[in-house]
């Protein structure tokens, strides 16, 4: 009885997920990563003895290349992922450069704008610019490489933000410095002057207590009863 206890015991440890059929657990997980992954980390990941998975993988690579797929799965320095076929990479570079790139959103435009004008610059100091959390839209951002990481600040420790090469290239200009002028669309100076003048003014009577009307009428006849 013992020895049937230890041998169950290890089967749940070996198998610590629900069993599923290993080819296509071993497609799914690749499937969502960002980097090549060893094959005694998928092996972890679906459950399955390291040495079946890697049957299993090169199963999948050469079945990937006999029917002529989009992509192939390669074990490349000691990690395996799916990478686009050769023959195909223009079509793909067609897609992510041009596709892509036309459909940029309105946020995405403005927030782009924000970061060309004022580079280096930080996700918070161009979410206080725009008014809104710029995460997702900077993540988009540097996914199309338009934006790449700039260092970080000194003061704060947070990640910078500058416009890349490409960028340069997708908008026509050799240098930054060729980017146009702000001042042109901006309100005129001695208009924001008298504004925030009238706002300051209007803020500084509204916040100055009042005197009650009864002291300051006795006060008043005080004045004239003594003269």
């Amino acid at each position: 009885m013992t020895e049937v206890s230890t041998d169950s015991t290890t089967a749940e440890e070996t198998l610590a997920i629900p069993f599923t059929d290993l080819r296509p657990a071993l497609e799914a997980v690749l499937m969502v990563a960002d980097e090549p992954l060893a094959a005694e980390s998928l092996a972890s990941a679906v459950g399955y003895p390291t040495a079946e998975v890697i049957a299993a993988l090169e199963g999948l690579a050469a079945d990937y290349t006999e029917q002529g797929r989009g992509f192939d799965l390669r074990n490349v320095a000691g990690g395996w992922r799916f990478y686009t076929r050769e023959e195909y990479a223009s079509v793909v570079e067609g897609f992510v450069l041009e596709g892509q790139q036309a459909r940029l959103t309105q946020a995405a435009l403005e927030t782009l704008a924000v970061v060309a004008y004022k580079q280096p610059v930080s996700r918070a100091r161009v979410s206080a610019i725009r008014g809104v959390n710029v995460d997702g839209v900077m993540r988009t951002l540097l996914t199309r490489g338009l934006v790449e990481e700039a260092g970080q600040d000194h003061e704060t420790g947070a990640n910078l933000y500058r416009t890349t090469g490409y960028f340069l290239e997708r908008i026509g200009i050799t240098d930054l410095g060729e980017l146009p002028d702000l001042a042109p669309y901006l309100p005129d100076l001695a208009d924001m002057e008298e504004e925030l003048t009238e706002q300051v003014s209007e803020k500084a009577l509204a916040a100055q207590p009042e005197e009650p009307a009864s002291n300051g009428d006795a006060s008043a006849d005080g004045g004239e009863s003594l003269s």
